[in-house]
């Protein structure tokens, strides 16, 4: 797969069949849509393109006030669409200039001057355009003006893919994790800036690295203890680890500081300011309060127990 930082850049001999959206989370959906997407392409001995924005719309247009959670970077979306076979992906800018385009503008400039496609495939409700003006029915009159045909996403592609990222969002928020490796076909990822702790773990015989995401956009799973393959990014294998999400409530007592801790099965070593890479495969149990250190030590003899053995029925990630 290209990838195409801008679409003015873009440009190719084949004919382009092109599909324009955010894919956020490249779920099963996703992926039933750039199947289709392929099989026009290869009927008109095309090349499949997929136009998407970066940064998302909505941190452009409300910066203080969008109240976004993605499930994937833009890192981590193009490294899926490359699994896809997709040929093209064009990451085009988000501004507040291409906000405030019609549909006219934004037609002209980014297909007509831009992509030159031969075919867009889009679902029915495909808005585009300053306030969303810019209908399905609009853009097939603008495909007439600029010569590109407009198809609608077949009714039994939608009906089979009613998918969505909200719902996946909405798992992983809930913590079923289960559901939401089903939707998107793979483990959801995660990482964190490894940061220093109060290293209460090594005195339970558990000792954990204390992670900090800086991605502030990333979907974050729901409290509770999970199963998971880590490694260090760059460095180490994929391991199997148990995870903490939540506030410690048997040992946290200065307020409710929400906290992701990640304890290696097969032994670690430190990394502080080393970036640990995360792949949620099952939520083990609710965050509890324990009467002592003590149950809490036993309960987490349990939790390793449990995800050694889920984790041994499931194929290591590829390197």
């Amino acid at each position: 797969m290209k990838v195409h930082f801008n679409a003015n850049n873009f440009s190719t001999e084949a004919p382009v069949v092109l599909t324009i959206g955010t894919f956020d989370g490249v779920h099963v959906g996703h992926r039933a849509v750039l199947d289709l997407l392929k099989t026009r392409a290869s009927e008109i001995k095309g090349e499949s393109v997929l136009l998407t924005f970066h940064p998302h719309p909505r941190t452009v247009l409300y910066p203080e006030h969008h109240k976004l959670h993605l499930l994937n970077t833009i890192e981590e979306r193009q490294s899926l669409l490359d699994q896809t076979g997709l040929d093209h992906l064009i990451i085009h800018p988000f501004t507040e200039r291409l906000s405030r385009m019609t549909p006219l503008e934004y037609v002209r400039e980014l297909f007509a001057e831009g992509i030159r496609p031969s075919v867009v495939i889009v679902g029915y409700d495909h808005r585009f355009g300053r306030n969303r003006e810019g209908s399905f029915e609009s853009l097939i009159n603008l495909g007439k003006v600029f010569d590109f045909e407009v198809e609608e996403l077949p009714a039994h592609t939608v009906e089979n893919t009613r998918v969505s990222s909200t719902k996946v969002r909405e798992a992983i928020a809930d913590g079923d994790m289960a559901r939401a490796r089903m939707w998107l076909g793979q483990p959801y990822p995660l990482a964190g800036r490894v940061i220093r702790g109060e290293q209460l773990g090594r005195k339970l015989g558990f000792p954990t690295a204390n992670l900090d995401c800086e991605e502030t956009l990333k979907q974050m799973p729901g409290r509770g203890v999970y199963a998971v393959w880590a490694r260090i990014a760059g460095v180490s294998d994929w391991q199997p680890a148990i995870v903490n999400m939540g506030t410690r409530p048997t040992v946290q007592h200065h307020g409710v500081a929400e906290t992701m801790e990640v304890h290696m099965l097969e032994g670690g070593r430190q990394c502080y300011d080393e970036t640990i890479e995360l792949l949620f495969i099952e939520r083990l149990r609710d965050e509890m309060k324990f009467k002592g250190l003590k149950a809490l030590q036993k309960q987490l003899q349990q939790d390793a127990l449990k995800a050694r053995s889920l984790l041994a029925n499931e194929h290591a990630p590829p390197e």
